[in-house]
């Protein structure tokens, strides 16, 4: 009986030993998996470039309309709108692009006399937008006013959407080149090597909208000559994001 017991205790003792040894070989090989080794090791950069591309604006938004004052309401709305149906007869014949309402308004004029006020009359405005190339802008102006617009309440300049839509892959190639030069610059500074990229970010492409520029002396007739109209030039803008390893 004691010779079973002692066989019985050396095979628990083996199988012990082995667990033992099963156990130890699953953590060595756990700690020296080298994916897991390389992922604590990773180090990252992020760098963020700009690109800018400048394109002529060949496009002019405009905003003009009609101004109208009279002793009567109806008056001066049936003036506003005869002079406005002219107006945008013109418009439609030059084929303009994106022609649309701006503005109506019916207002009273008050003279203030020894702190009494008193109605004199009244003011109607009809404003529309439009846009039309910038090498035909001017002489529509002056055919405008010669029409029957009163009043021009500012210009504005873009490019063309083909233009804008080239611009920005322009810009975003601009600015994946200035990350890369940048990350470039500090690897060689720190005499690291630089990795793969582990991320890729694209933070935008935009146009800035149209502002408009008033013109002086909107609200006079036009002089003999042809009013002059010259467009500039139209950034866009783009930003991208790219992290390293290294």
């Amino acid at each position: 009986m004691n010779s079973t017991l002692r066989s019985r205790d050396r095979i628990n003792f083996r199988s012990l030993v082995t667990a033992l040894c099963l156990t130890l070989t699953l953590v060595s090989f756990v700690r020296l998996d080298p994916a897991a080794a390389q992922e604590q090791r990773i180090r990252t950069l992020t760098v963020t470039g700009r690109g800018v591309e400048a394109i002529p604006t060949t496009q002019t938004q405009v905003r003009l309309g009609v101004e109208v004052q009279g002793k009567t309401a109806a008056e001066v709305q049936q003036e506003a709108a005869r002079r406005s149906s002219a107006v945008v007869e013109l418009l439609r014949s030059r084929q303009v692009e994106k022609l649309e309402t701006a503005g109506i308004s019916l207002n009273p004029i008050y003279n203030f006399d020894n702190n009494q006020q008193r109605l004199t009359g009244y003011t109607a405005t009809n404003t529309v937008t439009f846009r039309i190339n910038t090498a035909s802008a001017g002489t529509l102006l002056d055919d405008a006013v010669n029409a029957g617009a009163t009043r021009i309440d500012g210009v504005s300049f873009a490019a063309a959407e083909s233009a804008i839509e080239s611009a920005r892959k322009q810009a975003l190639r601009k600015a994946t080149q200035d990350a890369q030069a940048q990350a470039d610059a500090v690897f060689s500074a720190l005499n690291l090597k630089r990795g793969e990229i582990l991320g890729i970010q694209v933070n935008g492409a935009i146009a800035p909208p149209p502002m408009y520029r008033q013109l002086a002396g909107a609200r006079m007739a036009a002089a003999d000559a042809t009013t002059p109209v010259v467009g500039g030039e139209q950034q866009v803008e783009a930003s991208v994001t790219l992290q390293f390893g290294y």
